[in-house]
């Protein structure tokens, strides 16, 4: 079986920056940033569960509508996440528009916004039915680096210097489980949905004589435990490790927080908007320049690393940027 994400740039280098992570034999995917997602089809939209948004630049936040559009009128749970003034400026969006005839929607559609400070988040409930008005009091609970945790996974975030707060991202799989094939031939099992079943015991650490019901090949129920098939037909490997940079400065508070989220990942994804030759200019306006960006990779040694976010002039010489990242990832 391969890697569990998926993970793809949704448009080019010059274009909006958008990082879509499917699961694999999951029909769930994760969104980091939110920028132009057109090419995105409304199928794949829906799959969405979490978007996480490094801040609200136009070129990061104006998909947002796209995905409203798309999941009206639906059962759907959306989590969304951004730093200091997002919930504000979520409000704002959602204040846009008229609702007068979402109640009338028999489907229950809800937001799920946190705003991330550095020590606290603030999180408020979003239901259509209620024409996307909060459903209740603002609630605060303490941050400790951790946006998210599932069985399987988790999400960090770092904050980060634009000019303005930025966040960085990084998700997590704790471990990553392989079904031996062989392994079911040779024990006369059927794969099926039975599979996922005992990978969510396996990541919420269940007790391993617990039984599950498994198909032979007669399609007979068979009761075995999750300790017995762990260890017939089960490799645990180390879990996928992705990181997400977009729009930081390069200073050394930076970087040394960009260094601890992505240090060791699998795959970095980090901006790269200016040549070293206008790193004067990325100075200025707070972002990475592709030499940066290489130096970064190298130091968090990640085994591959994509670039995007370029600036437009660049667009006659993109390799350029390439270029100078790859020189300074190999020095």
């Amino acid at each position: 079986m391969g890697p569990t994400f998926l993970p793809r740039m949704v448009n080019g280098p010059f274009d909006d920056p958008v990082l879509f992570v499917p699961f694999r034999h999951e029909n769930r995917a994760m969104l980091f940033d939110l920028g132009d997602i057109t090419v995105l089809s409304p199928r794949d939209i829906l799959k969405i569960s979490h978007i996480f948004i490094t801040h609200t630049h136009m070129d990061h936040f104006a998909g947002f509508d796209r995905v409203l559009r798309i999941m009206l009128g639906r059962d759907k749970d959306l989590c969304l996440f951004g730093p200091q003034g997002f919930l504000k400026n979520l409000t704002g969006k959602l204040a846009g528009y008229c609702w007068n005839l979402v109640g009338n929607y028999e489907n229950n559609f809800i937001l799920h916004a946190t705003e991330i400070h550095p020590d606290h988040t603030l999180t408020c409930n979003y239901p259509c039915s209620g024409g996307f008005l909060a459903d209740g009091p603002i609630r605060e609970e303490p941050f400790d680096g951790l946006v998210l945790r599932e069985p399987p996974l988790t999400v960090r975030a770092v904050h980060l210097d634009h000019g303005t707060p930025v966040l960085g991202f990084s998700l997590e799989e704790r471990f990553h489980v392989n079904i031996i094939r062989t392994a079911l031939d040779r024990m006369g099992i059927r794969p099926g949905p039975w599979l996922n079943r005992l990978k969510e015991l396996l990541f919420s650490d269940a007790d391993l004589d617990t039984e599950i019901e498994v198909p032979n090949n007669e399609n007979e129920l068979m009761r075995l435990s999750v300790g017995a098939l762990k260890d017939a037909i089960a490799r645990i490997s180390p879990g996928q490790r992705l990181a997400y940079i977009s729009d930081a400065a390069g200073t050394p508070q930076n970087m040394q927080k960009m260094i601890g989220l992505a240090k060791g990942v699998d795959h970095l994804f980090v901006e790269a908007a200016f040549s070293d030759i206008h790193r004067d200019i990325a100075r200025e306006k707070h972002h990475l320049t592709a030499r940066q960006a290489g130096e970064l990779a190298r130091m968090c040694r990640v085994q591959r690393y994509t670039l995007f976010h370029h600036s437009p002039r660049y667009t006659d010489c993109p390799r350029m940027l390439e270029a100078e990242a790859e020189a300074a990832f190999s020095e």
